[in-house]
């Protein structure tokens, strides 16, 4: 079942990333912070740099573009991986801050945009999907937040994979495959 799209109900789980990353990984060893579940898949400390690089190139100014009265609505191209090159020298601890700090720079600027009903079914220009509304954006916000830390938890729980014996059975996380996540 889905539920209808809710501004204060999405900032409300927006505001909640940071404190919920914050309780899960500070004082985690570097061990468990660059652990991941393979090939082509994320570590904790890379899904930290995606989420912290979204804050400053995807969500915010994307939604501005929407919002703005520029007549071009296009948005420049995402880069799923710059967290590689742009945050490689950051532990965990400067990464948390800077996405502490940001998403709540963030969510204060868009409650003072004061987005109407109207507004959210603005459209701008994906490089990927074309036209999307602002309305299926900040949804996308949502969700991108909640995938990540579901995906962050299972990174987690299979560094014990080789540990919990005949648990294994039960506890599907540790089965489960990673999909590609961005």
């Amino acid at each position: 079942m889905s539920i209808p799209f809710d501004l204060n109900e999405a900032i409300s789980i927006l505001e909640k990333t940071p404190k919920a990353l914050i309780a899960q990984l500070s004082g985690l060893s570097e061990k468990w912070l660059h652990s991941n579940e393979g090939e082509n898949s994320w570590s904790p400390i890379q899904i930290l740099g995606h989420l912290v690089h979204g804050e400053e190139t995807d969500w915010l100014p994307r939604a501005k573009i929407i919002l703005s009265s520029e007549s071009s609505k296009e948005f420049e191209p995402y880069d799923r991986f710059a967290q590689e090159k742009i945050y490689a020298d950051k532990n965990g601890k400067e990464l948390l801050t800077m996405f502490e700090k940001k998403r709540n720079s963030n969510i204060k600027e868009l409650k003072k945009l004061t987005i109407t009903e109207k507004e959210l079914s603005l459209k701008g220009i994906h490089p990927e999907f074309g036209e999307i509304r602002l309305k299926e954006m900040l949804s996308s916000w949502v969700v991108h937040d909640l995938g990540h830390i579901a995906q962050i938890n299972r990174v987690l729980a299979k560094n014990y994979s080789d540990e919990i014996g005949p648990w294994k059975k039960y506890l599907t996380i540790v089965r489960s495959k990673p999909a590609v996540e961005e």
